[in-house]
């Protein structure tokens, strides 16, 4: 490996919070520290299949305004796995060696992948096949990458949903309602829980928990009973009817979760004579300028991420573990799902706090 180094840095799936800041820093990072060039590859692997490929190089002045902008300005995708691709007359075809060869025309020593659990699995595949030198960094909203306590765009998420909350509480007050919010977080509650603690909420829904729409509704009167004559339940994307079906818009492979606020909304009111409210929050928590603490941890990543690149240190992906950034191997990262644990603390809070979870 040469000293003077070329190296390329993606984002790959959902946008979130915290992305170009993560770039700011994997480039200021590898330039100021070592002299490196950097090169941001647009619209993640779709960059590397172009012809050329489609990147740009990076500088400090270039990066450097883009540290409170939500969102990705090298863009990203979520559409497409590179192995099963889909193509025009709607068969699939394996590109994979096409964005190998990508990489390989960027004469790139390296290439920095942000992305979830499913976007690294996806990378790490590329990299075994194509002999890519490959480091990740976990980024999500549903904070659900394992062998890391937090991810890009996690801590963002759980502040917009928090101040929804915040906001629902008058309202939900003034017109004596229940009012439910419905927040993203996949197949994991993160989000629900954190912010339905932080928000003063009263039921929280997660999928990782089983629920009785008969004890979501008595958690309600008892609040009627003490006088408090509203209620606040946040309740995570993920979570099925109270029968274990799935509630998800859309058909096939277009189909997204979404949808369980309104279907308990009905019950609720069906089963509790309560006048109840939706509010989806959706891809608000995606959006807008990033938290403190994302802008922090995208920091200490991007300059980690450089680091091992610097000890030629590939197939890693760092992680904040013990109030530092650790390196784990990618394999180990992606091969368990990181969800809410149903005994841990922060449900031990809620609960102590007389949260509902409905069972």
């Amino acid at each position: 490996m040469r000293d003077h180094k070329r190296i390329g840095i993606l984002t790959s799936g959902g946008d979130c919070a915290g992305l170009n800041a993560v770039i700011r820093a994997v480039t200021r990072c590898a330039i100021k520290s070592y002299g490196w060039e950097v090169f941001g590859i647009c619209k993640a692997t779709h960059g590397l299949m172009a012809r050329p490929p489609q990147a740009m190089e990076l500088t400090v002045s270039k990066v450097d305004p883009f540290l409170t902008m939500g969102g990705t300005f090298l863009g990203t995708t979520n559409k497409g796995d590179p192995f099963a691709f889909p193509m025009p007359d709607s068969t699939l075809a394996d590109r994979s060696a096409e964005i190998i060869e990508g990489y390989h025309q960027l004469n790139l020593d390296a290439l920095i992948g942000i992305g979830g659990d499913g976007s690294l699995a996806i990378l790490r595949k590329l990299a075994q096949k194509g002999g890519i030198n490959l480091v990740g960094i976990p980024k999500t909203i549903d904070n659900d990458v394992d062998m890391t306590e937090r991810s890009i765009g996690f801590d963002t998420a759980v502040n917009i949903a928090t101040e929804a909350i915040d906001r629902l509480h008058f309202t939900a007050a003034s017109h004596s309602r229940v009012m439910i919010l419905e927040v993203m977080g996949r197949d994991a509650g993160h989000i629900a829980l954190n912010a339905g603690i932080a928000g003063g909420a009263n039921i929280i829904m997660i999928p990782e928990i089983p629920y009785k729409l008969e004890k979501i509704c008595e958690q309600i009167k008892a609040r009627q009973t003490r006088g408090r004559d509203y209620s606040i339940a946040v309740v995570s994307e993920a979570v099925c009817t109270e029968f274990g079906d799935p509630i998800q818009k859309g058909h096939f492979a277009d189909c997204r979760l979404g949808g369980i606020g309104q279907y308990l909304a009905e019950q609720i009111t069906k089963l509790s004579g309560a006048e109840t409210r939706v509010t989806v929050l959706g891809h608000t928590q995606r959006g807008g300028t990033s938290s403190p603490l994302d802008r922090i941890l995208a920091a200490a990543f991007g300059v980690a991420a450089v680091e091992l690149i610097a000890q030629d240190k590939y197939d890693y992906m760092v992680a904040w573990q013990d109030r530092s950034v650790q390196a784990v191997p990618i394999a180990e990262a992606i091969k368990n799902y990181f969800s809410v644990d149903p005994q841990g603390t922060l449900v031990k809070t809620a609960r102590g706090l007389g949260i509902c979870f409905g069972d």
